[in-house]
């Protein structure tokens, strides 16, 4: 095994991520102690080959001092100086680098992906609710600062505790050596270090968690304004922009500048402290040598250890403030990412069937937990036939994106259920359900990847022939042909811009059109399907439409009414109920809602018998 293939980087999680700091790191890292047990040990030997350092250069002064320049450079000593050479030339190095090479190829490359992957996955099963209530850029950048973070935490604490606290060791047992008053005295300034420690590493920690929320802040403002661009130049708001974007800067610079007087006073007061110690053991030493008690390579050692752990307390002081700030970055992405904002699928739950696409609305009510007369549904009673095409109107707020979001299964019924083919959709997976349904919407939405992307995401295992169908039954075919990107990449291979800006809104339509016509799916979604389109492109697609509608269960939503006056059957909503269902002939000749929507509407429509119609 290579030892990049330590960790494997992506191992799902178990379950979802505690709520809790140290059980939520535990639930990223898990699968990784092994691979990082193995770095800490490693560096703990690295670590022990500093009092190691210090006790052989020791030893090599005494016998140098005892046996006089004449005599060192002799068989009788050439133990002792092969055995200095082999530790600073081969063993001190390998284990030094064995070190560094755990951290930098097996922990940090592994770790990241490790945690990053797992926040993903759980980011992309949270509900609509949990991305509606939060900026895109504000949650892309907590799970990348948690991740990040996280890893600095491991490898911070593989290089600090275990090569620290070795080394710590190390310094204690050879200062017990020389004297223990020596020691004890150095046991003293520990506690000291320690108490310092505890006194400004939580309160960094608290600093440090505030900056990262204000940071996050300041990234999804400028994302927010960004993926919005086009219409703050409509509106002429750059200064708007401009100055919103500068407060959430201005209140992370104020977070900036809180964690950074602490760290300052942190470091004044860790420097002053580091000081005293080669004062304290070198002196001690130097007077222990004056009375007959260490020799001077006892002073040679305590000064060579007093300035390597005087050095080391301050890197690893650096290290704790560090991951301490990690910490606090951590804690701000959990407690973002770490709610449960989810339907999540019920225990058995089997994957859905669909031999023939018969929908069924049994007494649905959902208000979204509001009071009844502010939106939502109250008790629909639709039967959806196999094959039959259902065109849904109504005003706006009538109900009609949420039986569309309920039969997705965005959301559970408050009351009464859905069935598809008699199964009970809460009782199937949200994947075969979702699988199940093609959906053209209103706001049709386009990853900015390539036109032959965007289209194969409704059947990534599509052929090119079936792809080139798709997109010619949706009347794309030949404006994709002349589509070229700024890096010059044409045709189905050209970029389409971030939500497809590149695009107008009939293309960006058309394009969604195919993806669900390569679908193919069983059930068919038509949510405001064409109201980008001009009349001549829709009279255009309409016997495409048609083809993709043919064997198919079809819901279609709409406001213009030209383009369900040729369903099957139409239902009509208002204030969240069914009041009117039947034929477009039949609903006109009840001269009720319907027929009044139809007589509101302004210029030229196809009518149910073909003919062009102009309402009044």
């Amino acid at each position: 095994m290579r030892p990049e293939q330590m960790i494997d980087a992506f191992r799902p999680a178990e379950g979802p991520p505690p709520t809790t700091l140290y059980r939520f790191m535990v639930w990223a890292l898990r699968g990784a102690f092994p691979a990082l047990f193995l770095a800490g040990g490693l560096s703990a030997l690295a670590g022990a080959m500093e009092a190691g350092t210090a006790w052989i250069l020791g030893r090599v002064i005494d016998t140098a001092t005892a046996a006089g320049p004449e005599n060192f450079f002799t068989a009788q000593h050439m133990g002792i100086i092969l055995g200095a050479v082999i530790f600073f030339l081969v063993a001190r190095p390998i284990f030094i680098a064995a070190s560094s090479a755990a951290t930098s190829i097996i922990v940090t490359p592994n770790v990241d992906t490790l945690v990053l992957q797992r926040l993903n996955r759980w980011t992309l099963g949270q509900s609509v609710n949990f991305f509606d209530n939060d900026f895109a850029g504000r949650i892309a950048q907590k799970q990348m600062q948690a991740a990040r973070a996280l890893t600095d935490v491991t490898v911070e604490s593989i290089n600090m505790i275990t090569f620290a606290l070795a080394s710590l060791i190390g310094a204690v047992a050879l200062m017990a050596g020389i004297d223990w008053r020596i020691a004890a005295g150095f046991m003293v300034w520990l506690g000291f270090y320690f108490l310092l420690i505890r006194f400004f590493l939580p309160r960094i920690r608290v600093r440090a968690k505030n900056r990262a929320a204000a940071r996050a802040m300041v990234t999804g403002q400028i994302v927010d304004t960004i993926t919005n661009i086009k219409t703050v130049k409509l509106f002429a708001h750059d200064q708007h922009e401009d100055a919103a974007a500068l407060d959430a800067m201005g209140r992370f610079r104020g977070r900036v500048l809180e964690f950074g007087y602490m760290s300052a006073q942190f470091r004044i007061c860790l420097n002053t402290l580091a000081g005293t110690l080669p004062l304290f053991l070198v002196g001690g030493t130097l007077w222990l040598w004056s009375v007959g008690s260490a020799s001077i390579g006892d002073a040679v050692a305590a000064g060579t250890i007093a300035m390597r752990v005087a050095q080391m307390t301050g890197w690893v002081s650096f290290a704790l403030m560090t991951v301490y700030a990690n910490i606090g970055e951590v804690e701000d992405g959990m407690r973002t990412l770490a709610r449960a904002v989810r339907l999540e699928d019920e225990p058995g739950a089997v994957p859905l069937e669909v031999p023939e696409g018969r929908v069924t609305f049994e007494d649905v009510t959902f208000t979204y937990g509001r009071d009844s007369d502010k939106g939502g549904i109250q008790g629909i009673r639709l039967d959806i036939r196999p094959g039959e095409k259902l065109g849904i109107v109504g005003a706006s707020g009538a109900g009609k994106s949420t039986m569309v979001a309920l039969l997705m299964r965005l959301y559970d019924p408050e009351q009464g259920r859905i069935l598809i083919d008699g199964q009970d959709i809460r009782h199937v997976t949200q994947e075969s359900l979702r699988r199940s349904i093609g959906m053209v919407t209103q706001e049709t939405a386009m990853f900015n990847r390539s036109a032959r992307e965007n289209i194969l995401y409704g059947n990534p295992d599509a052929d090119e022939n079936d792809l080139i169908a798709a997109a010619e039954k949706a009347e794309a075919h030949d404006f994709i042909n002349d589509l070229e990107d700024h890096t010059g990449r044409a045709g189905y291979e050209a970029r389409l811009g971030e939500r497809g800006v590149k695009l107008s809104g009939g293309q960006r339509q058309r394009i969604a059109l195919a993806r669900a016509i390569l679908k193919d799916a069983p059930i068919l979604v038509l949510d405001e399907a064409t109201s980008a389109l001009d009349s001549e492109v829709e009279a255009a697609i309409q016997s495409a439409l048609e083809r993709v509608m043919e064997g198919k269960t079809v819901l279609a939503v709409a406001h213009r009414l030209s383009t369900i006056s040729h369903m099957d059957r139409i239902a009509v909503l208002d204030a969240g109920r069914v009041v009117e269902t039947g034929t477009h002939s039949e609903l006109l000749a009840q001269n009720g809602l319907y027929a009044r929507y139809w007589a509101r509407q302004s210029g030229g429509f196809l009518g149910s018998d073909g003919s062009e119609e102009a309402a009044e």
